[in-house]
């Protein structure tokens, strides 16, 4: 096996006139980077500690997950309080100093927000649930029973069971998508949207660079509370309620693009603020694109086309970017292959006696994506998906459908910094989540010390992208319609880039391009090229210039 890299001629160093275009962002989960101070969970002094190494990635900027106050029902993605952070985490000044290193270093900063619904223990939520005519009283979704006292209408809830709670002292139901603890914000509601849009400047104030936008589909509601029809039959192997609808009603509402409008109009007040939108859904293309259409949206969308799917292939891979036409107005995508809602790639993709093989193919397929790109911490690691026993499950999805999916937790496992060492480094402390001892083995000291790791090569990709024009902002051409084959050019100017990849564990034939030496390749050398054949996990690109 052999990991080549050698230079690009006629690359260029030029950066693009918005920072995110191309740009590599790392994902940090907090709770599982690293923890400072021995409580077993990761904190906001653990990032800071932390940020030198991300630097040595080549990376452009980072996304924190949520390190608001919070009672943790969905580990920061139920919030109370908007403005503070929540004290398992540090203190406000510790995120100020994040931010203040990793643009000492060059990386951007990006945060998420999530709109959609707040924790139940929120001091808006505690209000509006008091009485229907307070002050607070039309900020979330309440709805009166049916005649029979069931809920309004049949929308079921993400994490299981239907997307109502009842709520005495109003004698009404409030929305749900998500856990019962969380309760959907009405974003209809333009006193609403003016509180949310004042907790974004603060933050902006703050000098954070941008905003990744949580479940953003989910941010409003049919009005009429029209129930959801049923979906196609074939859905109906799913394990949840929820999957036997289309979600047509509880959420994608048309009014949110006047509510991201609003929200770029105080952006735009800025300099170069990213924002990028999660979607959600089983065909969120056409909101991805609505989301962002023009200058006036948001900057990019990914949804979990990647992300959910059991297994990468050829035709998922052309036809998600195809969707994204090179017309500016259509808006910039952004890819993710794993992240904290998604068991690891290398795990649903390959087997386990290939993973190394195939972390490093995977990350340099998608570096070479058009579109921005998420990176999530221990992925240039190639971790694995980790081991958590039932009984020390803490995800309420994972709980909830256990034993039929793999739980959000195995990738939220902690980090491993040091081989060997209590918890591989994580914390002296008990781990709010297991180590799981395959991860021990892929710690970071250890692959720093050797050359052909997956942590040196993923280094190199990023080194190669950083310096390409046509990877960073070129158009992309697929070039073969291969079940096990993915082939496309990246051009931009006078560069171009074939870049050729066998995903399968079988042998495949090369194209039959000209074999200069590649500009990068993994799991083949030159040589190996000559009678056309590409071993499995193999990839290369070729210098076209």
């Amino acid at each position: 096996m052999s990991d080549q890299d050698t230079t690009l001629k006629g690359f260029s160093n030029r950066r693009p006139s918005k920072w995110w275009r191309g740009a590599v962002i790392y994902q940090i989960y907090p709770r599982s980077y690293k923890d400072s101070n021995g409580d077993g969970v990761g904190d906001l002094p653990g990032v800071l500690g932390g940020l030198d190494y991300i630097a040595s990635l080549g990376v452009d900027g980072i996304w924190l997950s949520p390190f608001f106050k919070s009672p943790m029902d969905d580990f920061g993605y139920d919030i109370s309080d908007y403005y503070k952070i929540d004290p398992v985490f540090g203190v406000l000044s510790d995120f100020d100093a994040i931010v203040a290193k990793a643009h000492d270093l060059g990386l951007k900063v990006i945060i998420d927000q999530v709109y959609s619904h707040t924790s139940n223990k929120h001091a808006w939520f505690e209000e509006s649930r008091q009485s229907r005519d307070n002050e607070k009283g039309d900020w979330y979704v309440w709805a009166d029973p049916k005649e029979d006292g069931s809920p309004p209408n049949n929308w079921q809830s993400v994490f299981g069971g239907p997307a109502w709670q009842w709520e005495t002292r109003r004698q009404q139901y409030y929305l749900h998508n998500f856990l019962t603890s969380q309760p959907d914000l009405n974003l209809h509601n333009v006193q609403v949207q003016n509180a949310v849009l004042t907790v974004a400047r603060f933050w902006l104030e703050r000098s954070v660079d941008g905003f990744r936008l949580d479940a953003l589909n989910f941010a409003m509601h049919d009005p009429q509370l029209r129930d959801n029809p049923p979906a196609p039959k074939r859905n109906r192997q799913m394990t949840r309620p929820f999957d036997y609808q289309l979600h047509i009603y509880n959420q994608s509402h048309p009014g949110i693009v006047k509510f991201l409008e609003r929200l770029r109009s105080l952006c735009d007040e800025f300099q170069d603020v990213f924002t990028v939108a999660e979607v959600v859904g089983e065909k969120p293309r056409n909101e991805m694109k609505a989301f962002t259409f023009g200058n006036t949206r948001l900057n990019s969308a990914y949804n979990f086309d990647f992300l959910y799917a059991k297994k990468l292939t050829s035709k998922l891979t052309r036809s998600s970017l195809k969707a994204w036409q090179e017309d500016a107005a259509k808006g910039w995508p952004s890819w993710a292959f794993s992240n904290h809602d998604a068991p690891r790639a290398v795990s649903r993709w390959a087997p386990a006696d290939k993973r190394e093989t195939a972390a490093k193919l995977y990350a340099m397929l998608l570096l070479c994506l058009r579109g921005s790109i998420f990176l999530y911490q221990g992925e240039e690691l190639g971790l694995p998906q980790g081991n958590v026993p039932f009984e020390k499950l803490k995800d309420p999805e994972a709980i909830a459908n256990w034993p039929l999916t793999l739980s959000r937790d195995g990738a939220r496992t902690p980090m491993p910094w040091r081989k060997g060492a209590t918890n591989a480094g994580f914390t002296n402390g008990t781990p709010w989540l297991p180590v799981d001892p395959c991860q021990d083995e892929l710690s970071v000291d250890a692959q720093e010390e050797e050359k052909s790791s997956v942590l040196n090569f993923i280094r190199k990709i990023i080194s190669v992208r950083s310096k390409s024009t046509a990877l960073k902002l070129g158009s992309i051409e697929f070039c073969r319609d291969d079940t096990n084959l993915i082939y496309f050019f990246r051009e931009y100017g006078q560069e171009k880039l074939h870049c050729i990849f066998n995903i399968t564990d079988e042998k495949c034939s090369a194209p039959p391009c000209t074999i200069n030496l590649p500009a990068l390749a993994t799991n083949l050398d030159y040589t190996s090229l000559m009678p056309n054949t590409l071993p499995p996990y193999s990839g290369f690109l070729l210098n076209k210039s």
